[in-house]
């Protein structure tokens, strides 16, 4: 037998607080409200059952990716709106974003850069080539 996926281990997990709400809620309903037993736990079986139903829909986002914001970033065309002399401001899509060139020197508001990497809140890039 294998064993199951990291992602489908991250979904289980982050899954069984639900559960155990729903299963405390319907307990509740069973010893306060009167609820029948066997409803209650055909209840809880439905309210899993439609998480494992919905994990293949999900799946792609539990799966483990590169955790480093930089990989969606990285390769990225800016636009210089202050000039970096090595430090500025760019726009990045609708976004302003403080940016450093990474081998120094300068670049003009308007002119095109690359983003290289990310590091903290500001974006080492180089002018595009």
């Amino acid at each position: 037998m294998r064993a199951p996926s990291p992602a489908f281990r991250r979904y289980l997990l982050l899954e069984l607080p639900g559960w155990v709400v729903a299963a405390t809620a319907v307990w509740a309903l069973v010893e306060y409200a009167g609820l029948d037993a066997r409803f209650g736990a055909g209840l809880v079986a439905l309210w899993v059952a439609k998480d494992f139903v919905l994990y293949p829909w999900l799946r792609h986002a539990y799966e483990p990716g590169d955790p480093h914001p930089s990989a969606t970033l990285a390769g990225r065309r800016a636009r210089v709106t202050t000039r970096l002399d090595p430090g500025g401001y760019v726009q990045l899509g609708s976004e302003r974003w403080r940016a450093e060139l990474a081998a120094g020197g300068s670049a003009d508001a308007g002119e095109e850069v690359v983003v290289l990497e990310i590091e903290g809140l500001t974006l080492k890039v180089e002018r595009a080539g």
